[in-house]
């Protein structure tokens, strides 16, 4: 059994379908023994996230993702008048609530924060009171295509635009280990070929936008960090939700390799 010795912090990053490779970090990260003491989430990262802080455990979350997939989720686009995104994002909310509960931050077991950007100002907010709900809603809401979250007189949108991988934050909340999970690699040489060119909607180019402009902040995002696990999802799309096995094999293989390092830093 591997004994803890130092506050462990888990930095999640954003990608979202491809932040479901976290899963199969945090199955490695529990097979080993690894407790994690604190989290700090961005996207697809302050949800899966917000799960395993409320006590989820990892199986749970892999058998949530497997439950989900990307049919159940197609009913869950409440398409609105666009004034400020396409996606309402209540129907999301609703089965978020279903699955997560409408927890405080303060009833969490272990302490988490949630990274959101204003979208008028462009700083980083950082959520960790109130409702985790509301947190994860605006960590995960890619402009344009959800509509911004009001939350304390703030107009919120995506993390990922300022702080793709939230190490700082975690430094900020007394981490003395940072484990970093960035699921962002670089644009896809194939798409400059123009092989995928068929494969894009409006929502795509969007979405695309956003994690171009957070994969030139990462290598920033990531200094830091004491370990930095990097699943190879390249080639796998930011929608491919289908691909829920893949991707938390994907993330559990970069994690165990990962292994022998944090047991020396930890």
């Amino acid at each position: 059994m591997f004994r803890k010795k130092k506050k462990i912090g888990l930095a999640l990053g954003s990608g979202a379908a491809r932040g479901l490779a976290h899963i199969g970090v945090l199955e490695v990260l529990e097979k080993e023994g690894i407790p994690i003491d604190l989290i700090a989430g961005t996207s697809a990262g302050a949800a899966v996230g917000a799960l395993y802080a409320r006590g989820t455990d990892a199986h749970q979350i892999r058998a949530l993702a497997l439950e989900v997939g990307w049919k159940r989720l197609a009913p869950l686009t409440d398409l609105t008048l666009p004034k400020t995104g396409f996606i309402q994002g209540r129907k999301l909310k609703e089965f978020m609530k279903r699955k997560m509960g409408d927890v405080d931050f303060a009833d969490l077991k272990i302490p988490l924060a949630c990274v959101a950007t204003d979208i008028m100002t462009g700083e980083e907010v950082v959520i960790n009171e109130g409702s985790v709900l509301e947190a994860v809603r605006a960590s995960i809401s890619i402009p344009v295509v959800f509509t911004v979250v009001k939350w304390q007189n703030r107009c919120l949108v995506d993390g990922g635009l300022v702080n793709p991988v939230p190490v700082s934050v975690l430094k900020q909340m007394g981490a003395d280990v940072i484990i970093a999970v960035n699921v962002i690699p670089e644009p896809d040489v194939r798409a400059r070929r123009g092989g995928e060119f068929k494969k894009l909607n409006i929502i795509n180019v969007m979405v695309q936008s956003v994690y171009i402009g957070s994969y030139l902040l990462v290598e920033h995002c990531l200094e830091g960090a004491d370990i930095v696990i990097e699943p190879q999802v390249a080639h796998i799309g930011f929608g491919d939700f289908h691909q829920v096995q893949k991707l938390i094999s994907l993330g559990a293989q970069a994690a165990q390799d990962a292994i022998p390092e944090i047991k020396k830093r930890c």
